[in-house]
């Protein structure tokens, strides 16, 4: 089989599909694998490692062409013309994204989203890695738009001798709000997390002890924890559909002056009413004296580290779908609960009913 790698061209994108050792294991099968030049580079992955690996180097519309296409993140407007009637395999959180929904159906891709591949246990083994990642972000980013240069309340997450740290409330007790959770405890922040399921807080109570305290989540509890936030981590996810508003802007006008709100579920449409993409180059906007983070592609800002984590992941449904997509699909459930898009319909059920007026199957 053709197997393509696109550069990434979302901005501040360094993460890359595959790497030389994946290169090498699928050409080592008798696949043909092109990259186009430069995909690696900003993961410090050159070209002469991919053709060392037996790969070849070509230009977009090559990458594009093969019979399967990787990417990290979902196609951009300026990529459309380039979908055709082969196999997408990327992030694509397309029920919040009903213009690239509409192009893979009229391409015909049959479009399989890393964030949609789930295990029988419910969990998401692609999107995992990059939740941790982001989660781990969440902290860091938020700490440092606190500081009073980024227009922050100038508070230091861990505190002072004698001066309590910074409040942080992280909104959903799943992989990514956990992965911040365990970053701002780890920071000496005074942390509080809210989450609908109470066996997952008591867990997260038994990890971190009094470090941390728990809530149960109502709309009630959220506006009242968010009032009192310095910083605010939205966590929310629901596998494959839009998030849900957690935050509405009404709260946030009531909010500390200078607090921030980091919004992980962005790539789902983002769980704070006010929420929307920003990007690494200007990563925050304000609303009323709160700052919002909203960039949608927050592991690229570690591309090195992500591409590791994740293409150590896909590398086995990479081989799988190269022996045989459809073989591929029909022995792997997980896989199979991937697929978004397929033959100009929309296969995924929280997709079909975001966009009822697309063809399903």
């Amino acid at each position: 089989m053709r197997i393509g790698v696109p550069k990434e061209i979302k901005n501040r994108e360094t993460r890359v599909a595959l790497t030389p050792e994946g290169a090498a294991r699928l050409t080592a099968a008798g696949h043909e694998v092109l990259v186009e030049t430069g995909a690696g580079a900003a993961a410090f992955l050159a070209d002469a490692d991919y053709v060392a690996a037996g790969a070849a180097i070509g230009d977009a519309e090559q990458a594009w062409a093969a019979d399967l296409v990787l990417k990290v993140k979902e196609p951009l407007p300026s990529e459309y013309p380039l979908l055709r009637a082969n196999v997408l395999f990327t992030f694509l959180h397309l029920a919040a994204n009903e213009p690239l929904a509409q192009a893979l159906v009229d391409a015909g891709t049959t479009a399989i989203s890393y964030d949609t591949v789930q295990l029988e246990d419910g969990s998401l083994p692609l999107l995992t890695p990059m939740s941790i990642i982001a989660g781990r972000l969440a902290a860091t980013e938020g700490a440092h738009h606190l500081l009073s240069p980024q227009g922050g309340r100038g508070v230091l997450l861990p505190g002072a001798p004698g001066v309590p740290g910074a409040r942080v409330v992280v909104i959903g007790g799943g992989v990514a709000g956990s992965a911040a959770l365990a970053q701002v405890v780890s920071m000496g922040a005074d942390a509080v997390v809210l989450d609908l399921d109470e066996a997952r807080l008591a867990a997260l109570q038994a990890e971190h002890g009094d470090r941390l305290r728990t809530v149960v989540s109502t709309p009630e509890a959220v506006e009242r924890e968010v009032l009192e936030a310095d910083l605010v981590v939205g966590a929310v996810l629901v596998p494959g559909r839009p998030a849900p508003k957690v935050v509405s802007r009404a709260t946030v006008e009531r909010m500390k002056p200078g607090s921030v709100l980091v919004d992980i579920a962005i790539d789902q449409g983002g769980c704070f009413e006010d929420s929307r993409p920003t990007t690494h180059d200007d990563p925050v906007y304000r609303v009323a004296e709160s700052l919002l983070y909203c960039v949608a592609n927050m592991p690229g800002a570690v591309g090195a580290t992500a591409t590791a984590a994740l293409t150590h992941l896909t590398l086995p449904y990479v081989v799988a779908l190269a022996d045989g997509v459809g073989e591929a699909l029909a022995a792997d459930p997980a896989l199979a609960r991937g697929v978004n898009v397929d033959a100009g319909t929309v296969r995924y059920p929280a997709v079909a009913q975001a966009f009822p007026h697309l063809p399903a199957a």
